[in-house]
């Protein structure tokens, strides 16, 4: 099946989590993508239409934005993207696509099972989270589990919660499309799948705020963290 025609409903569902949950656009979309694409050409792919998502979920929730609270993380993430995305050619992409599927699994298990996380009190600490999440997208694409898990130690409400996050996206997001670019992964076949890519993520972002008033997100997103459990499980095997 023509890859193009897959990008359609993936980015669309991918939109509709980000807008409803503020996060979760690489979990629903990278491991469908990483397996129809592979994880090279499917990493830059995501990126690119992910800063496009970023950028218009950031204009909806810019007043709830603290850059006090995650200026931290983004440094880190800065500073691990490149490390990552370096690093990726000289694992094996089956390796590749088994840590991935151990991470989406074990973000769905934490979700679905709803830890207690006690508040970091440390603002250092986001140095720690940021700089794992920079390795993750630098590697995966994948960097949310990290900010997620930070963000829930700090107590933001929830459109601060989407707020922050998005911030944090979007400097993610230049740095990991700027390193694409040096290595040469910004191929006309990339940024063609690219374009095919944003429409459909900004119709699932569109029909996300749409439904943020109306959907328990809470309900919604132990949906989605099954449905993650399952393709998690389908890469790790």
């Amino acid at each position: 099946m023509d890859p193009q025609f897959i990008l359609i409903p993936v980015m669309a569902a991918a939109g509709l989590v980000q807008a409803v949950s503020g996060f979760g656009s690489a979990l629903v979309a990278m491991p469908i993508l990483a397996q129809l694409l592979g994880t090279r050409t499917a990493s830059p792919v995501f990126a690119l239409a992910a800063i496009v998502g970023e950028a218009v979920m950031i204009l909806r929730y810019r007043r709830s934005l603290t850059i006090g609270s995650v200026w931290r993380l983004m440094i880190a993430t800065v500073i691990a993207i490149p490390i990552g995305i370096f690093g990726s050619p000289f694992l094996d992409e089956r390796i590749m696509l088994f840590l991935l599927g151990l991470l989406v699994f074990a973000f769905a298990v934490y979700a679905l099972t709803t830890p207690v996380v006690p508040r970091l009190q440390d603002p250092r600490w986001g140095f720690v989270f940021g700089f794992a999440s920079g390795l993750l997208s630098g590697a995966f694409n994948t960097g949310g589990p990290p900010y997620v898990i930070y963000g829930t130690t700090q107590g933001w409400v929830p459109k601060e919660f989407k707020a922050n996050l998005q911030g944090v996206f979007i400097a993610g997001s230049l740095t990991l499309i700027a390193s694409h670019f040096v290595k040469g992964n910004l191929t006309p076949h990339v940024t063609g799948l690219a374009l095919y890519a944003i429409p459909s993520l900004l119709a699932g972002i569109l029909l996300g705020f749409s439904l943020d008033r109306h959907v328990n997100p809470i309900l919604f997103r132990k949906g989605i963290q099954v449905l993650l459990l399952i393709l998690g499980l389908t890469l790790i095997f």
